[in-house]
């Protein structure tokens, strides 16, 4: 019988998101509100901010997994609620949409397993995350421009980094979806494309790999990517190796650890790393 996976004690939150641990030091996010497609509401935003705030602190998460429940991912703002309500304070979100798309900086993994549509914000989310493996049966689109609406969650940047300013225009500006096999091919937005039922075991497979090594190295090596990203090979590289968190995987117990198992020729025994640097 496989062991039971840990509990992780994460924040109370609505019926609208659920929180899991499928598998030691992975925390699943999972959006629930499957008859609107799970469409983003400033109630459900909240908790998945609350939550990733906490993931960062928490030392016994190391790995991230958002999806959603139904055939959506994510179908972008909630629009009928977004009428009812000022237009402007869906775009003073400090992360951006969903509390990732724009500028949430985790130092944790965040794998997004795409299981049906995501359109809009449900797609600038998924550009924020580290990794994202789709379900053959996802579509992927930014149609805000049809109604009125601007991809300023990060959307636009994103997209444009990725796949260029002419594939970028072509969904940015047409609006129109396209499959998971053309996120992966054209529009390089997408890791990997699996069967939709082997889509959570290969989102835990991922997570497991990465759970392999050591956290302080993953953590401070995704500190580097977002660095480089934000300011350049150089600045980035500079300030990398004099954050906090290079400091402390350089110095801390588990790159010991990974020295002596390498010389020992077993596997590694990391420990949670530090919560606060």
């Amino acid at each position: 019988m496989p062991p039971v996976p840990q509990k992780i004690n994460a924040p109370n939150t609505g019926d609208h998101l659920i929180t899991s641990c499928p598998a030691d030091h992975v925390l699943l996010l999972t959006l629930n509100r499957p008859k609107a497609l799970n469409a983003m509401t400033p109630d459900l935003q909240q908790d998945i901010e609350r939550v990733l705030d906490w993931a960062e602190e928490e030392p016994e998460v190391w790995v991230i997994i958002i999806t959603g429940a139904g055939r959506a991912f994510c179908a972008g703002q909630d629009l009928k609620a977004w009428l009812q309500g000022p237009r402007t304070e869906y775009g003073l979100h400090e992360h951006g949409f969903g509390g990732i798309s724009s500028r949430r900086t985790l130092t944790k993994p965040l794998i997004a397993a795409v299981n049906g549509i995501a359109y809009g914000g449900g797609t600038e989310l998924i550009l924020n995350c580290d990794l994202v493996i789709a379900s053959e049966q996802a579509k992927f689109a930014l149609p805000e421009v049809s109604r009125g609406v601007i991809a300023a969650q990060g959307g636009i940047p994103r997209l444009s980094n990725a796949a260029g300013h002419q594939l970028a225009s072509e969904m940015l500006l047409l609006g129109r979806p396209i499959s998971a096999a053309d996120a992966y091919t054209r529009y390089n937005i997408v890791n990997a494309v699996v069967p939709h039922n082997n889509l959570m075991s290969k989102a835990l497979e991922w997570a497991s790999i990465i759970i392999s090594n050591s956290p302080d190295a993953v953590r401070s090596t995704k500190k580097a990517l977002l660095l480089a990203k934000e300011h350049g090979m150089w600045e980035g590289s500079k300030q990398h190796f004099a954050s906090p968190l290079h400091q402390a995987a350089m110095t801390g117990e588990n790159i010991k650890e990974g020295l002596v198992a390498f010389n020992k020729k077993r596997n590694p025994s990391w420990k949670n790393p530090p919560s606060k640097l």
